[in-house]
């Protein structure tokens, strides 16, 4: 009897626990669904463009408790996660964090590469459909996921929902939306031409009454003119950081070296130059976050009358264009991740303010991190440097020329490397791998060059058995990629001279600078709490919700699901 009464008390208790944290409504969706949890209303994946794991690290005492650290602290933070492709860009990320895919396989290889015949594709233009927002629109702007060649999550829950759930995605950058909204989300993305946050005809035929209210009052035009000064008064806060100033930043994008840049300098009213450089400061962000709220807002996401679970994405761009301009370790770089953790503290309210915390699944990561400024990390004793790929490429061709007769034998550099003239090889009668290997020798000769892989050897899988090897299969897509894939030395740096401005530093390669990246997830009732010093990758984010949201993983997902993390 005593024991039968004991039981009773434990299931009495664990109903009450559960009763905690479960919100209302919640309790005949869970009696119905596998594993006897109700998944989240609202899926929430922030995305920073360009955060290096290694920044968070680096400022995490300076955090405010309810924007990075709620899901550092409250959360599961993945600390040894990583961006598991070679060529480490924007839209490769992007397309990796809900398809659980690496770029072999969903077609999306770069920001932008060529084909063979030398014509240039952007990686999500399509010229069947336009800005609604009067933005002209050219071959480089993104207005449909065309070229994406596989399903992303919000696709497959749409699918099990019978198109109930939603799924909207905001960014700073076209790429930065499109590739995560999948084929049968909504995309909206900034247009540098107006300040605001369009959609495409692709998407829909016009934009929705709250978006016009929205950009009646003109909440673009808000910090015209203001300065982008320190946000923390204790000048000691940023001495890990290095001062403004440094000779090598750039003039980019009209930014100056020093802090107190003002947006809109030389225009009396807003126009082209404040409207071109919004993204590429804080107030950037802060118009992503308040553009995201009146979405949630005006779509009532998270409060799907059909009780199926939506999808929010929001890619913050600002931070990946302070980081080229100035490199991670600046000054502007460490004010700028401060601002956006306040930022994203807003952000987080508004969420919990409009769906309820407890009804909420928040994952925040990013599609890249950053390699420091060359000149900053020669300085710090490493062997770094500047390469510029052309230069490269002509005494490549050089060599070839002179062995066998054959001028310009690797015509163009592509996205991650070149491609080679296999017409004129056959012409002459050459054996095409003898002179791959050729070539592959002659570029690894060359100053800051650390590998070369062939076409041939990436065709047949015969790579060496190393983590860089891996990293560079996932990233070739056999019909689109280059013949040869070429990668700098650590520490070294592409650019081509050039006598504009241009950026100090970049990302794209196989490195961990470039490819650990953030991989938090919060969400009470579903994660686990806690520091996971396990090995992951972004492409395990899918399979990790689809798992929660009990339906099929996408269409090529790889990832695993990171089951440590889940209650």
């Amino acid at each position: 009897m005593i024991n039968v009464k004991l039981g009773m008390r434990r299931a009495l208790l664990a109903a009450l626990a559960y009763l905690s944290i479960a919100p209302v409504g919640s309790m005949a969706q869970a009696a119905d669904v596998p594993g006897g949890v109700a998944p989240p209303k609202l899926v929430v994946v922030v995305v920073i463009d360009g955060l290096p794991q290694e920044q968070l690290q680096k400022s995490y005492d300076l955090l405010v408790p309810n924007g990075f650290r709620r899901l550092m602290d409250k959360g599961a933070w993945f600390s040894d996660a990583h961006q598991a492709h070679a060529f480490t860009v924007t839209a490769v990320g992007h397309a990796a964090i809900l398809s659980g895919a690496y770029p072999y396989q969903t077609g999306i290889i770069g920001n932008d590469w060529k084909t063979r015949d030398g014509k240039y594709v952007y990686n999500t233009a399509d010229s069947a459909h336009k800005y609604l927002d009067g933005t002209p629109t050219t071959e480089d702007d993104g207005v449909s996921p065309k070229l994406l060649q596989v399903s992303l999550l919000g696709d497959e829950l749409r699918y099990a929902t019978n198109n109930a759930s939603r799924t909207f995605s905001v960014s700073g950058k076209d790429r930065g939306a499109i590739l995560m909204a999948g084929k049968s989300g909504t995309a909206y993305m900034l247009s540098k031409k107006t300040g605001r946050f369009t959609s495409t005809s692709y998407y829909m035929n016009k934009h929705p009454s709250w978006w016009e209210s929205y950009y009646a009052k003109k909440p673009q035009d808000q910090w015209f003119h203001q300065r982008w000064n320190l946000l923390l008064e204790d000048p000691k806060a940023y001495q890990r950081a290095l001062p403004d100033g440094a000779p090598w930043a750039a003039v980019y994008n009209n930014m100056t070296s020093k802090m107190g840049y003002m947006y809109g300098l030389g225009e009396v009213t807003p126009g082209p130059i404040y409207y071109s450089m919004l993204i590429a400061g804080p107030f950037g962000d802060e118009a992503t976050a308040e553009f995201s709220a009146a979405l949630v807002k005006g779509e009532s996401i998270g409060k799907n009358p059909s009780g199926a679970t939506d999808i929010l994405t929001v890619s913050f761009s600002s931070h990946d264009y302070i980081n080229h301009n100035f490199g991670p370790e600046s000054i502007q770089s460490m004010d700028h991740l401060i601002r956006l953790d306040r930022t994203l503290a807003k952000f987080f309210d508004m969420i919990d303010a409009q769906v309820g915390r407890d009804n909420v699944l928040s994952v925040l990561t990013a599609d890249h991190g950053f390699m420091n400024t060359p000149e900053y990390s020669t300085a710090r004793g490493f062997d770094a440097g500047r390469v510029d790929p052309s230069e490269t490429r002509k005494a490549v061709n050089a060599l070839a020329d002179k062995k066998f007769g054959i001028p310009n034998l690797v015509p163009q550099h592509m996205t991650g490397g070149w491609t080679i003239d296999y017409a004129a090889i056959d012409a002459k009668g050459f054996k095409r791998e003898d002179v791959e290997n050729f070539i592959a020798a002659a570029t690894l000769e060359q100053p800051g060059i650390a590998f070369a892989f062939t076409r041939s050897q990436l065709e047949r899988g015969q790579m060496p058995s190393t983590r860089v090897a891996t990293l560079v299969q996932r990233a070739w897509h056999r019909q689109f990629a280059v013949d040869l894939v070429v990668i700098q030395k650590p520490f070294y740096y592409f650019q081509a001279k050039r006598s504009t401005p241009q950026a100090v530093c970049s990302h794209g390669t196989p490195y961990s600078y470039d490819t650990n990246v953030p991989l938090l997830m919060h969400g009470s009732r579903w994660i686990a709490p806690g520091r996971y010093g396990q090995y992951a990758e972004t492409v395990d984010i899918a399979p990790t919700l689809a798992q929660i949201l009990n339906v099929r993983v996408p269409s090529a997902s790889e990832g695993k699901v990171l089951t440590q993390a889940l209650r």
